[in-house]
């Protein structure tokens, strides 16, 4: 048994504080206050430009995330791991996805949204934060990435990253969801992620030896280089949308509201970058290759 490995035990666990912390923020900035859910509001009011010419692509992406799909891919990158001998990543991925659904579910359901004369027209709807769509997506994308050969991981992560910010951004151009729903969904996804490493880390710990693979950190530099410039994007248009609040959101100019459309989707797009790009920084530790022992044939055996 290799010794606990505390700088990376460290990293899990910020990994998953700060994801916390982050949904948190999230809730108290555009639910708890008007100021955040007029921000929201004005956002997904702003999914009607355009949204007949992308109609197609939104209910194709949003049709294919289904507890069906999430079983089966759930099975599929578990299939993955243990193909390649590595039992305690299939179960950390089981883990990371199961987790975060369920975190998701029981928010919705246990976050209350205070109705402070923003959006009467879906005051009846309730809470909708975090978006179980995004959820969905953003999990398996982290899972297929944490399943892949270490040569692949970056490449895995930026497709990923690519396709949890498509999930996010469609459940808003759909109406389905504010702009911080997705977010939070995201920050959710991260956070499970850092409790899936210290589970993969733990189980991980009887064998002996491992050798680490490419750190991938191109893929992680332009991971968070573009969830920072997003994220950027998305402050900016937010500083210009707070100054339009006073405005009815069906009196706004078409302009106004791109900008608040724009700006919540660079702000999913941003923070998927940045999930991943968090999760992948250190995945070559938390999947490392594993040296088994020369004179211990089941340990050969029970790679990971």
């Amino acid at each position: 048994m290799r010794g606990w490995p505390v700088g990376l035990t460290l990293w899990l666990l910020v990994l998953a504080a700060a994801d916390a912390a982050g949904i948190v923020a999230v809730w108290r900035i555009f639910v708890r206050s008007r100021h955040g859910q007029l921000l929201d509001t004005v956002a997904l009011a702003g999914n009607s430009i355009g949204q007949a010419r992308i109609e197609g692509l939104v209910d194709t992406v949003l049709n294919g995330m289904s507890v069906v799909s999430l079983l089966v891919a759930t099975a599929v990158v578990g299939f993955i791991a243990l193909i390649r001998r590595r039992a305690a990543v299939a179960f950390g991925v089981v883990v990371l996805i199961v987790g975060a659904n369920v975190t998701t579910q029981l928010l919705k359901q246990f976050i209350d949204r205070p109705e402070l004369g923003v959006d009467p027209q879906r005051a009846a709807a309730g809470n909708s934060l975090p978006s179980g769509h995004t959820t969905i997506a953003a999990s398996v994308a982290v899972a297929f990435m944490l399943v892949l050969p270490a040569r692949l991981r970056g490449v895995g992560a930026v497709i990923g990253a690519g396709f949890a910010a498509v999930a996010g951004i469609a459940t808003l151009s759909a109406g389905w969801h504010r702009p911080s729903d997705a977010v939070a969904a995201l920050l959710v996804v991260g956070g499970w992620a850092g409790v899936a490493g210290l589970v993969i880390v733990t189980a991980q710990r009887r064998h002996g030896g491992v050798r680490y693979g490419p750190s991938n950190r191109l893929a992680v530099r332009v991971l968070a280089a573009a969830g920072v410039v997003l994220l950027a994007g998305a402050g900016l248009a937010l500083a210009l949308t707070g100054q339009v609040l006073s405005t009815p959101p069906d009196e706004l100019s078409r302009h106004q509201l791109f900008v608040a459309y724009a700006g919540g989707a660079m702000g999913i797009a941003g923070a998927a970058g940045l999930v991943l790009a968090s999760v992948l920084a250190t995945a070559h530790r938390v999947v490392p290759q594993v040296v088994p022992s020369a004179d211990d044939p089941q340990e050969r055996a029970a790679i990971g």
